[in-house]
């Protein structure tokens, strides 16, 4: 077959722009992720040939080669991997296959150090051997292929593919290096980059040279081994290769388990969150071997999904290799893994959560973590704990155990406001009774808070208790120490006539009409009533197509405000009630608007509104 020219997607031509101006201190980060990706075909090639053992026929043991030549200025990286297909060459080097491309498109910010870190994470630092080259060669053939393929391009907007000649199984990666990186050819400055950033891999790393060849790393698993022999260099190393990413990691946490259950498992928690946390199609990054062969990468059942944002590597000495994806559905074995590696998980969180970067952790996975909270009834206790929120007196997030220490006289509820955006939960009307007696109330921002809290239901003793539903029972909190001036007091059964005047021209728009212990300051707001579903649990759930209408609500009166005041004095007056009713869809749309709720009728709205303001104005009334 002749040589075929082919255009690279229009993602990867935006990533080779970034990669090729990635001048900076770290770039010999592309040795690491090309042998990284040569160590995942090792991987994938003894899983192929335990699975499937017709297949092993023509491979060689697992092994990673480092082939210098500098006169040519060339460094060769050849694996003995799976290898790749002509089809498989052109979907991987020259499109982005994965979804979710342009979420992470968005993400890049045009500094070339943090662009790495997310291209590493995305699967597709293969191009980061761009930063030291002008011209790259692969030739590879995969494993039950007779036939091998070449892929070359000078990343600048095309590659070619045509046939080659290969003798064994697996892809050999040819870089010729521009001037000026000369040093990625000098045996002395390879070994220093392998030893930094590969010595952990299971798989020997050979150099060889004109004169000779040696393994250049220990090639022993680094989480078989005992966690007296690991360095912090290591345990950083590693965290590296197996995130494909270049920030240092926030925990880790290494399990040798042996008796009835044999494992291992080296998992680290990020500094960083990654940019595709909540992207449908993500997987965890935790890896499955069994006795050191590479099994899956997508193991659903081995850590739950509120951790997904873990990293590393478990490996069972239990587990059969030639396991099935349905055996890992149903293995008790892996359930009994899963139950372990959580609670040492969320102890190792739990150790950490009083040090200072617990909040910038908090920020990063908190509205993961809380996801538990819904989904995993054991450690609700744990999960509790280690949970942060903001508050109406706190921007710095507090522990729940914190909050009742704070907790008012009298207090025997914790109070929570959920919404969107945390200025306008600061601005919302139901919260002006519980400030005025100086209650403390949860913010919470996070959708996953509208399922947790109905499930756990309490912390401790206390139940949690929305201020946005039910009546506000404030009478036997104490007050503030701040006197508060006395108040005119209504004649008795004056706000009853308004409340009903109210229901009556409002009918089924209102589920009920009450007088608000809520309000201070505003004249009105809507709340659910006790048992109904929470209003922002149900715009979550219209806005999911889940429900297709809007509840009716119950419309609270502030019998304080200057207008509800003046409307009360006026129930009496004579021809009143045409007014009256404009007032009551008045404060009800207004009431829908402070909740960000779309109007039913917006012209008739401005209608209304133009009819207050020209009277107020001594103008004539809008027809």
């Amino acid at each position: 077959m002749a040589e075929e020219k082919l255009p690279f997607q229009a993602e990867v031509s935006r990533l080779l722009e970034i990669v090729a101006h990635a001048l900076y201190s770290d770039k010999e980060v592309f040795l690491r992720e090309l042998i990284s990706n040569a160590s995942d075909a090792c991987d994938r090639l003894r899983y192929l040939t335990v699975t499937e053992p017709e297949l092993a026929k023509g491979t060689q043991p697992a092994k990673i080669t480092l082939i210098t030549d500098t006169k040519q200025r060339t460094l060769e990286i050849a694996d003995t991997g799976i290898g790749m297909s002509r089809e498989e060459l052109v979907e991987n080097l020259g499109t982005i296959a994965r979804s979710g491309t342009g979420r992470f498109l968005d993400q890049l910010t045009g500094d070339a150090k943090q662009d790495m870190s997310l291209i590493g994470q995305f699967g597709v630092g293969f191009y980061a051997a761009f930063m030291v080259s002008d011209k790259v060669a692969v030739v590879s053939r995969k494993a039950g292929h007779d036939q091998a393929w070449r892929w070359v391009s000078d990343g600048k907007g095309a590659f070619t593919i045509a046939e080659a000649e290969r003798d064994e199984i697996g892809t050999s990666v040819t870089l010729h290096l521009r001037d000026g990186e000369h040093e990625f050819v000098e045996p002395e400055r390879l070994k220093q980059i392998v030893q930094r950033y590969s010595d952990h891999i299971g798989i020997p790393i050979a150099l060889k040279t004109k004169d000779a060849e040696e393994t250049i790393n220990s090639a022993a698993a680094l989480w078989t081994r005992s966690k007296s022999e690991i360095t912090p260099e290591q345990l950083t190393a590693f965290y590296k290769h197996v995130a494909h990413a270049n920030d240092e990691p926030w925990a880790s946490v290494h399990v040798r388990a042996e008796g009835t259950l044999e494992y291992s498992a080296l998992l680290y928690v990020p500094s960083q969150k990654p940019f595709d946390l909540f992207h449908p199609d993500r997987k965890h990054g935790v890896k499955l071997y069994v006795r050191r062969v590479f099994i899956t990468d997508d193991c659903k059942e081995l850590v739950p999904g509120y951790l997904r944002f873990l990293r590393g590597v478990v490996d069972s000495s239990d587990l059969p290799l030639n396991v099935s994806r349905e055996m890992l559905q149903s293995n008790p074995l892996l359930t009994k893994i899963r139950s372990n590696l959580v609670k040492r998980v969320l102890g190792e969180i739990e150790k950490k959560s009083g040090e200072e970067s617990y909040a910038t952790f908090w920020d990063n996975f908190g509205p993961v973590l809380k996801e538990g909270l819904y989904e995993d009834v054991e450690h609700h206790d744990t999960l509790l704990k280690l949970a942060r929120f903001r508050t109406t007196a706190s921007d710095a997030p507090i522990s729940l155990e914190t909050y009742v220490g704070r907790m008012k006289p009298g207090q025997d509820a914790i109070y929570t406001i959920s919404g969107e955006d945390q200025q306008q939960l600061l601005a919302s009307p139901q919260l002006e009774g519980y400030r005025a007696k100086g209650v403390e109330v949860l913010l919470l921002t996070d959708p996953i808070d509208e399922f947790w809290v109905p499930m756990v239901q309490k912390f401790g003793d206390k139940q949690f208790r929305s201020v946005t539903r039910g009546a506000a029972d404030l009478g036997k909190i104490a007050d503030t120490d701040d006197k508060q001036p006395a108040e005119e007091k209504l004649p008795d059964g004056e706000i009853a006539k308004l409340i009903a005047l109210f229901k009556l021209t409002l009918g089924d728009e209102v589920k009920d009409v009450r007088e608000s212990n809520r309000l201070t300051d505003s004249a009105v707001c809507l709340v659910a009533d006790e048992g109904d579903m929470d209003m922002r649990l149900e715009k979550l759930l219209r806005q999911h197509k889940q429900l297709d209408k809007v509840s009716a609500r119950v419309l609270e009166l502030n019998p304080r405000h200057p207008v509800i005041r003046c409307l009360i004095g006026r129930v009496a007056e004579p021809g009143a009630s045409d007014s009256l009713a404009d007032a009551a869809r008045l404060l009800l749309d207004q009431a829908r608007i402070l909740e960000g709720e779309t109007l039913p009728d917006p012209r008739a709205f401005a209608r209304r509104l133009d009819g207050v303001l020209a009277k107020g104005m001594g103008g004539a009334a809008v027809a």
